[in-house]
């Protein structure tokens, strides 16, 4: 009872930016993590980057310094902020929610996914 829908993939050459965008909708207010993760072809998936509720973000070895993310909760929207990219960046980029929601005993944790959204980096 929550979806994701990513928007803000496309083309860019190396060093360029782009900005990732993960609105979510239905049981907004049980939403606690966000992330983004990528996959490519051949590979799993991988941790990109995590950001609390209340914005304490976690973001990979491979991304740090070149990566940010963030969320608007009023908005229900997580974003993912990507600068100086490189080739190795190519990826379907997914974006990620954990749903915690009912009585404090016995209270139900749950995993969505979004659709995804490609990111090609490329000359």
């Amino acid at each position: 009872q929550v979806q994701l829908v990513e928007s803000g993939g496309g083309l860019v050459q190396p060093g360029g930016s782009l900005r990732l965008s993960c609105a979510a909708s239905g049981r907004v207010r049980s939403i606690s993590d966000m992330g983004w993760y990528r996959q490519t072809p051949g590979n799993q998936r991988e941790l990109v980057a995590t950001i609390t509720r209340r914005g304490i973000t976690n973001t990979a070895d491979s991304v740090k310094g070149r990566f940010t993310i963030s969320r608007d909760n009023a908005k229900s929207t997580v974003y993912l902020q990507m600068n100086s990219l490189k080739l190795e960046d190519t990826a379907v980029y997914y974006c990620h929610a954990v749903s915690e929601y009912g009585p404090v005993e016995g209270p139900r944790r749950d995993d969505y996914w979004g659709q995804g959204t490609q990111v090609t980096v490329s000359s």
